[in-house]
């Protein structure tokens, strides 16, 4: 086939492909997005809202909510500014957290205790993957800024109490 019937065919196949999709939808799952509905989001630096950061985390950081919302279900992606010599004493998440490093250096290990000596330093440019659950710690020895998206809920609990800053 060729010209108009093999463009026909095409359009009756990804029509068919489509409700397709919509029949073996499980139950009680939410409805597809139909192409047509969905929209771009272009974010530049100078777009991002600033605010302090969330109270899971230690005083002086900053937040920068790019998408969804990191307090609800569902995909989310912010961004993080922190200061010289911060540190994230050793926690771990609910879901996974998928880390970009944007500027700076952000460090990571892996633990129960935060211990700069047992860190990987992750320049800008840099991915970390940290699977729900997984005991890790980071710090910034220089302002640092890093992108974090991942389905929330985004919670943070800390391997000692003592260290959330959430707790008088």
């Amino acid at each position: 086939m060729s010209g108009w019937r093999s463009g026909m065919s095409w359009v009756v196949g990804v029509g068919l492909v489509m409700a397709g999709g919509r029949l073996l939808q499980a139950e009680g799952e939410a409805p597809m997005m139909p192409q047509a509905q969905l929209h771009h989001v272009f974010v530049t630096p100078g777009d991002l809202a600033w605010q302090d950061g969330p109270p899971a985390l230690p005083d002086g950081a900053q937040a920068a909510v790019i998408e969804g919302d990191p307090k609800q279900a569902g995909l989310f992606t912010m961004r993080l500014k922190l200061p010289a010599n911060y540190r994230i004493p050793a926690h771990w998440h609910p879901a996974d957290e998928h880390v970009t490093v944007i500027s700076g250096t952000f460090n990571m290990g892996a633990g129960d205790v935060l211990d700069t000596a047992q860190g990987t330093a992750l320049p800008a440019g840099s991915f970390a993957l940290m699977p729900a659950q997984h005991h890790h710690f980071a710090w910034a020895s220089e302002e640092t800024v890093i992108q974090l998206h991942g389905m929330g809920p985004w919670q943070i609990n800390y391997i000692n109490p003592a260290d959330d800053p959430r707790k008088p």
